[in-house]
């Protein structure tokens, strides 16, 4: 971890086995590497807890390829990838320890399970539709430490679905409720429970959904207390948010 080796840089340079000047030249390189195509943060983890998380679409596979390589000499486990298609995971597992979700298009290379956070962050959607969004999230928050249970479809058009699911719900640090057409679950799910509620409107719909647009409006448009929105299909962002709240409440 990075922390951890600028820790050990310093108790070098206490110890008198490291001079000031080594240890300066050291950490002017730690903040970020310069790879031409990519800048690459390895002070990321120190500032945020987290290394730096790929962002797949629109890159190259011999991009993450580099990203990667130059990632794992900081940080060597768990790095994820996002949005990451099955083509350019079929070249990287060829090259690293990856595991892949094809219906999330997660991918974490040198995956290793543990958890950091004692609570419980409960993943659920409004139909099956919106799994793919959902394991997003859900993938997203275990790769970060978090224990995640799943209810998947248990909108709001068979009520009793959630309402069977109540004590998971109450049991829960934080909820991610992911839901297309109207995006009703966030406000029923808020309405419910105590504990902070990530919504994610998904672009699941007919045509006047609007790709989205219609559950994000009636999400941020919700009225129970203590429900945040990320942006369409951002499992990853709520996954994420998630697992910042889990390991603040301890």
């Amino acid at each position: 971890m990075e922390n951890e080796q600028i820790k050990y840089i310093l108790k070098q340079i206490e110890q008198g086995s490291l001079s000031a000047e080594e240890g300066y030249l050291k950490l002017k390189t730690a903040p970020f590497e310069d790879l031409g195509y990519a800048k690459v943060d390895h002070h990321r983890q120190l500032r945020q807890g987290v290394s730096e998380v790929i962002y797949g679409a629109s890159k190259t596979k011999e991009q993450m390829e580099g990203i990667l390589s130059n990632l794992l000499a900081h940080c060597p486990e768990n790095i994820l990838i996002t949005r990451l298609s099955p083509e350019a995971a079929e070249y990287l597992k060829e090259r690293f320890s990856l595991f892949y979700d094809e219906l999330s298009k997660i991918g974490v290379v040198n995956r290793t399970k543990r958890c950091t956070a004692s609570g419980t962050i409960v993943v659920a959607t409004g139909g099956t539709s919106d799994i793919p969004v959902a394991e997003e999230a859900a993938l997203t928050a275990e790769t970060l430490g978090n224990p995640v249970v799943r209810l998947y479809d248990v909108g709001v058009a068979g009520l009793h679905r959630l309402l069977s699911n109540v004590e998971v719900l109450s049991s829960a640090n934080v909820i991610i409720a992911a839901a297309g057409m109207e995006g009703a679950l966030a406000s029923v799910i808020g309405g419910l429970t105590d504990c902070p509620v990530i919504a994610v409107p998904t672009s699941i719909g007919y045509g006047a959904n609007f790709g989205g647009l219609s559950a994000l409006l009636s999400m941020l448009n919700s009225c129970a207390s203590g429900v945040s929105v990320v942006n369409i299909d951002n499992g990853f962002g709520a996954g994420y948010l998630a697992s910042m709240i889990n390991h603040k409440i301890g």
